[in-house]
């Protein structure tokens, strides 16, 4: 067989095992900004896998909820491989497994190392869910603390009452209830539209969820009364996983420890930064509340907890034992 002296030379430099013939493209969807933390985190996870495999793997992320899902959707989308990846938060899962409310159980966890302790003791079920779903968990990073965006701080429960609250799931649908306000639950993609008509006064969320739309433009003020710091996962398709080489497998694990060390590290400041951010932009920040309202708030959280407690049974019950006795 004859090879031309141009085919020996590249060849023998390796020119052509420098780039993949067929790389393997993922669609990673994203409900939230491509400047929001877990916007950010999405970023680096698709940079890393793109490093680590040479190529052989393209992650595009369509942020923005840009193809049509939100994250209530990607657990289906992703399972049947409508989507092989996503970044989607678990508050919007508890209705397919009540494991999804811990992280975003009101007051439980205020510091980030309970944030993350917390998240260490329940990953092992996590992880079975997804894997009993067709997919797995690759990477899981949290939210800042939510607090409440209006036109007006918040105090008092007085200061609730009557005031339509934006709420993300059932734990803070009946504790805002219980706190005397009106809550509405509704996903994020939803928020701007609903603010701009009046549809609710208030919205429950982080403060980087907020700056990551510009809230500054339709609320005054913003009370971080620290509810909860939510977790947020990127999954994968478990056949798109089987798919890759072992040697690849290894390359994207790499890949998605290096992006979760990346999102939990964005937490420690990132929640000043949005602080200063938003005053920059003319907003009233109350970073802390008195202690009076935080009991009140707590004291209207604690039916859905004992009742989350109840209903997860067992496998819940474990993890908070392990938790609080830590």
């Amino acid at each position: 067989m004859n090879i031309s002296p141009l085919l020996s030379t590249l060849v023998g430099l390796g020119l052509f095992a420098a780039t993949p013939a067929f790389a393997t493209t993922w669609d990673l969807s994203n409900e939230y900004p491509a400047g929001s933390l877990q916007g950010q985190t999405a970023e680096f996870f698709a940079k890393a896998v793109a490093e680590k495999t040479d190529g052989e793997i393209e992650v595009t992320i369509h942020h923005g909820a840009s193809l049509g899902y939100k994250s209530v959707d990607h657990f289906d989308a992703v399972g049947d491989g409508a989507l092989q990846a996503a970044s989607s938060a678990f508050v919007f899962w508890t209705g397919i497994d009540p494991i999804f409310q811990l992280s975003s159980l009101p007051f439980l966890a205020p510091t980030s190392k309970d944030i993350h302790d917390l998240y260490v003791l329940a990953k092992p079920e996590y992880e079975k869910v997804l894997e009993d779903n067709n997919q797995m968990l690759l990477l899981t990073t949290p939210w800042p603390s939510s607090g409440l965006w209006g036109d007006k701080p918040f105090t008092s429960t007085a200061d609730l009452e009557g005031v339509k609250v934006r709420t993300y799931d059932v734990a803070s649908t009946e504790t805002i209830k219980n706190a005397g306000a009106f809550p509405i639950q509704i996903s994020w993609a939803d928020v701007p539209a609903q603010l701009s008509t009046n549809a609710i006064d208030a919205v429950l969320t982080s403060p980087n969820g907020g700056v990551g739309v510009q809230m500054w433009e339709l609320q005054s003020d913003f009370t971080n009364v620290n509810y909860a710091s939510s977790l947020q996962a990127i999954h994968l398709n478990l056949d798109a996983w089987d798919d890759l080489s072992e040697e690849t497998q290894v390359a994207v694990k790499e890949a998605a420890v290096e992006a979760e060390d990346f999102g939990w590290g964005l937490l420690a400041d990132a929640t000043a930064k949005d602080f200063d951010t938003m005053r920059e932009n003319g907003m009233t920040v109350t970073e802390e509340i008195p202690a009076d309202f935080a009991r009140n708030l707590t004291a209207a959280a604690q039916p859905f907890i004992d009742k989350w407690l109840e209903e997860t049974g067992e496998r819940a019950q474990s993890i908070m034992t392990a938790y609080q006795s830590r």
